[in-house]
């Protein structure tokens, strides 16, 4: 014999068998999504499958890239970092943090990040939207929790349409967040440049003399070798390899003070090795290497015409090279030449 069920409990009932069914929240966009076009001089930009750049979610992403409140006690946005001024980065030696700590490393330009297989000096992220989510729960950089960043976004009545117009939903999850400043920054692209000018669209006046020469000595493999690590291909070129080399910068007779790739694969003759940074704008964002110790491109010339520091896992590349003091200027000279367009849309919106 059948009990009929009290309204209470067939409220319950209801309450959870729908539960079972609710949907988990997705951070994948909604909506058409939308070209990236590349300038000249760059290959077209990769696109991930999960991750479609559509308008909604880069115009979100730009408001986050420059909102504080991603940080513990909302001091630092992502710009603090990756500021447009400094071709985004920060200018400084080291990067600074929550309540003014210092990182181990400069900051890297977030300009052309979208070509990279790894991201960090060290490599620790496959992909923008990993890099994205890390400096968040930082303790030395931005020193929150990812939940934290969250509700404090969502305190914000604003961002609730925001996200609905790029997610479908109002729900703020750091996945939807990492995503949506991923797509920004893969509009973060500079090409055009006097060498793309001179290289891909043929325009022989695009160099100066000395420039010309400097790229010379750039190519050569007897000369300046930087080809070899800062790549320039037939149709395109990111000036770098996206590997890890030991040039012997941070070398000692004590080992390494930061031991870059080794932190991640704790491979031995990984010791020293940091991702090769593309050249592109390289005259805008010095301090240079990875830890800012080189001031000026004459100083970055001259360290690898003296062969680099020596130590046990040296790059096989790295050698003394004999570069006159023309040779030397003419290299700099060249290294301009690769500053392109800066992206017009990319600043606090």
């Amino acid at each position: 014999m059948l009990r009929a069920i009290s309204t209470p409990s067939k409220v319950l009932l209801t309450l959870l068998l729908t539960a079972g069914c609710r949907h988990p929240i997705s951070d994948k966009p909604t909506g058409s999504a939308t070209s990236i076009e590349a300038p000249l001089g760059l290959p077209p930009v990769p696109i991930p499958g999960d991750n479609p750049p559509t308008t909604a979610t880069i115009a979100l992403g730009r408001r986050l890239f420059y909102d504080t409140r991603l940080s513990k006690g909302s001091f630092l946005a992502c710009s603090n970092c990756h500021n447009p001024r400094y071709a985004f980065t920060d200018g400084n030696r080291l990067s600074k943090g929550f309540d003014g700590a210092l990182g181990v490393r400069n900051a890297p330009t977030l300009l052309n990040a979208t070509y990279l297989p790894f991201q960090f000096w060290d490599g620790r992220a496959l992909t923008l939207e990993q890099q994205a989510a890390s400096p968040i729960a930082d303790p030395v950089e931005m020193n929150s929790t990812h939940k934290a960043s969250v509700a404090r976004l969502a305190g914000d009545p604003t961002y609730g349409p925001a996200f609905t117009q790029a997610f479908g939903t109002p729900d703020i999850t750091i996945g939807r967040v990492t995503n949506a400043l991923a797509s920004f920054e893969r509009t973060l692209l500079s090409g055009d440049s006097p060498f793309d000018r001179y290289q891909y669209a043929g325009d022989k006046t695009a160099l100066t003399p000395a420039a010309l020469r400097g790229l010379a000595v750039f190519l050569n493999p007897m000369g300046g070798n930087c080809a070899s690590c800062h790549t320039i291909g037939p149709k395109s070129a990111l000036l770098t390899d996206g590997k890890f080399h030991n040039i012997g910068e941070g070398a000692s007779d004590n080992g390494f003070a930061d031991v870059g790739r080794y932190h991640e694969t704790k491979v031995v003759t990984d010791q020293g090795a940091f991702k090769t940074p593309s050249l592109r704008n390289i005259s805008r964002t010095a301090p240079y290497m990875h830890d800012g110790s080189l001031k000026t491109l004459k100083e970055v010339v001259d360290f690898y015409a003296g062969g680099g520091n020596s130590n046990p896992y040296l790059d096989p590349q790295m050698k003394t090279i004999h570069l006159t003091p023309q040779d030397r200027l003419d290299l700099v000279e060249f290294l301009k030449s690769l500053d392109g367009s800066i992206p017009g849309k990319a600043g606090p919106p």
